[in-house]
């Protein structure tokens, strides 16, 4: 298993402490941490391969593998693993709304209900944001993928990634114009980084897929 930390993370503790949110930034990753266990729990449960495990700035961020039969089993267009994949980026955002909810019903010594129930909806709702790699552009580029095939699949999650980014840019500029708020403009850096990275990695995907001449 591959083991890194992104040195980007020391640069949001540093901006988050001197602008006095060091304590909401520190039980958000706490909690992201708890997502992705969810994630490595479901992954562990359907047989896949844990590969990658990365601190970042927003959380950690797993990779699994699967067993090669998973690649012949076709269900439709797509594939076992294509949802083995969708089922494993939906367990995380299940695990925030689990401890969201369990929240509601108790008050922890430490950390109050409220800052508990704010951090994990915040964690769900994020998570969703149909951005790959985030959940939500998983479960949208998984699904893609069983009715289109892996090029359409591709193609399509890209184009939503990029016009998602630009959309929420233009939020995140008005919000940040009015709140002052640091850090939406951190987490709208994060994004965009996460973004251009899969936009390389997608345009070297498209170069081998012309060619392979594939369809």
């Amino acid at each position: 298993m591959r083991f890194r930390i992104d040195l980007k993370i020391f640069i949001f503790l540093t901006l988050f402490y001197f602008t006095g949110q060091i304590k909401i930034y520190l039980i958000i990753m706490f909690f992201s941490v708890i997502h992705e266990i969810g994630h490595i729990v479901m992954g562990l449960i359907l047989k896949m391969k844990l590969i990658k495990l990365e601190v970042m700035p927003c959380g950690l961020s797993v990779a699994f593998s699967a067993e090669p039969n998973d690649l012949n089993f076709k269900i439709k267009k797509g594939n076992l693993l294509e949802l083995k994949k969708i089922l494993v980026a939906l367990s995380g955002p299940f695990t925030s709304l689990a401890i969201a909810v369990i929240y509601t019903k108790i008050s922890p010594i430490y950390i109050s209900s409220q800052e508990v129930i704010y951090s994990n909806i915040l964690i769900l709702f994020f998570n969703l944001i149909p951005i790959y790699p985030l959940d939500g552009g998983r479960i949208l580029k998984g699904a893609l993928y069983i009715e289109l095939g892996n090029k359409q699949s591709k193609i399509l999650i890209n184009k939503i990634s990029n016009m998602t980014m630009i959309i929420l840019t233009i939020i995140s500029s008005i919000t940040i114009y009015y709140f002052k708020n640091i850090a939406i403009f951190l987490i709208c850096i994060f994004l965009w980084d996460i973004t251009l990275k899969e936009n390389k990695i997608f345009k070297t995907n498209m170069k081998i897929y012309e060619l392979l001449d594939y369809k």
